[in-house]
Formats: C-alpha cells, structure tokens, sequence
C-alpha cells in the first residue's frame, strides 16, 4: 500500500517524534522515505543577507539529517530542503514524489490544555492530495505496531479509499478493525425539537447506521478476508458529540489508529474534513489517518 513515505519535519519534538512513528510504519512496508524540511518564504522576506539566508538552510539541512539518522540502516532515505509556502511545498513534494502517505506531527496542547492542531498540518489537510497520517504529541509511540484500527463511518463516498487503507494496515500489523457507526438524534431531530423523536424515525437512523458499517465490513470482507471486524451502531449522548463518542470509543476499545475519510473538495479546491474528523483530529491521543478521495 505504502511505497514511498514523506516525513516534513521543522525542528520540534512533535514533528521528530512522528517522524520517528513514520520510519516505522515505511520499515513495515518496506517503503523509501524522503525527509523534507521546508524554509518559509515569510522567513527568508525578512532576512537582511545571504549569510542569514545560507543560516536557514543549513539549519534545516541539520534536521532533515537527525531525522535521517534515526532511520534503520535497511532503509532507503532521501533528504531535502525546499522554500516555500510549508503545507504547499509538501503537498507538492508528494506529488512529485509519487508518494503514498505523508506523516507529521499534529502539535501539543495550550497553557489551557486544550489540543490544537499546528498550522501547516491544518493547511496540509486542507491542500493535500495525499492521504496524511498526524501523530499526536512529542510523546508519540515510536513503532507503528497497532493492534486495533477505528473507522468511523457515516455511509458518505468518503469511505470507499479509506476501507483500502485501513484494510491494508490491518493487515501488515495483524490488527482488528472496528467499524462505527454514531447515530446523532440530535442533529437529525434538531435542537429545537422539545417533544422527541418518532421511534420509528430513530430506528430508520440506526437502520441506516447498520447499512454504513455493513458495507465497510462487506468491503473489508473481499479486500482482507483475513482482518478481523467489528460493527458498532452508537447514538451520541445528548450533551456530547459524534466526535465525543469516536473519541469514548478510542478510549474504551483501546483504539492504537483512526482512519477517516475526508469529505470532497470545497469550491477552492481545498479539502472538506468536516467537523467532526477535525475535532477527532484534535482531540485524541493516537494517530489519524486522513484519506482524501483521491487517494
């Protein structure tokens, strides 16, 4: 599935830890790797000679060289230095690249605690045609050994290229994968819908949850007949989310990956997350896979 593996990386102990996870995960499928580091455009703006210049590219040579020395002696890795815009400059490499998967760093948390997602891998998700995989934290499992893979479903086209990798995950790593399914009565019945919902209307949405991961699990079935599945059909509570409950069930299954589909493409042409894969995103402790539909 995976045979060329891009790793951005900018210095932090987030991007070198995922870059840690993402030389594991290319030494699972045998995969080359290109390490990129990319000197903004902004920065080189306001640098007032060439030897500041010359001193930003020789910084990021230094990193991609780490990050390069952490690989196993096997493995095949190139390094680059690029300028640019960054979540462009890396969209654009894996295209020219051919790659398969880029793998970077989703950030750490804020002096309130709460997650955020860096910059660039927000703008990344929104430009990039290729599927992305953010690993949470500087504190990042440095193996790509999973054990079970989430995928969350709601019936849309964004599943079908997301069932391909999370059936071919599962099967290097000999993982179960689990497929859910989140009834959200709420947004349904609307929020202002005092008297509750028809039960007959309640059972036609889990009737339909039902059909969600059941055609994943069909799919699953023929492409990795091996994988171990599981459906699960679960209602949001009331004060909660969908994103909550995916974010319960991580919690509760011990979930190692999500994978989740990205929803199409805006009239700017860039990628539709949608709130709920963008709040998953943020918001669990394991890695994300984002599969465009393109991919």
């Amino acid at each position: 599935m995976y045979d060329h593996i891009v790793l951005p990386v900018d210095g932090s102990d987030e991007a070198t830890a995922a870059a840690g996870h993402g030389l594991a995960l290319a030494a699972t499928f045998d995969a080359t790797v290109s390490v990129l580091h990319v000197v903004e455009r902004r920065a080189l703006r306001i640098t007032a000679t060439n030897d500041e210049r010359t001193r930003l590219r020789s910084r990021g040579e230094a990193i991609v060289d780490e990050v390069s020395g952490l690989a196993a002696d096997a493995q095949s890795v190139t390094t680059d230095v690029a300028e640019g815009t960054p979540a462009d400059r890396i969209a654009a490499h894996a295209v020219d690249r051919d790659a398969d998967l880029i793998v970077v760093g989703r950030q750490g948390a804020t002096g309130l605690g709460k997650r955020f997602l860096g910059g660039v891998t927000e703008r990344l998700l929104g430009r990039s045609a290729t599927p992305v995989l953010v690993v949470p934290g500087a504190d990042a499992a440095a193996d790509a050994d999973y054990s079970r893979i989430l995928f969350p479903t709601d019936g849309s086209d964004a599943a079908p290229p997301a069932t391909h990798h999370s059936a071919a995950l599962a099967r290097v790593s000999g993982a179960a994968v689990h497929v859910l399914n989140v009834v959200d009565l709420q947004a349904a019945g609307g929020v202002f819908n005092a008297g509750g919902l028809d039960p007959e209307f309640v059972d036609r949405l889990e009737r339909r949850g039902h059909d969600a991961v059941g055609a994943v699990a069909d799919e699953l079935g023929e492409t990795a007949p091996d994988v171990e599945v599981h459906t699960a059909v679960e209602r949001a509570t009331p004060r909660g989310s969908v994103a909550a409950r995916v974010r319960d069930y991580v919690d509760t299954a011990g979930v190692d990956l999500v994978v989740m589909g990205a929803s199409g493409r805006s009239n700017r042409n860039r990628q539709l997350l949608g709130s709920v894969a963008s709040t998953v995103l943020r918001t669990v402790d394991v890695p994300v896979l984002v599969v465009p539909p393109a991919s």
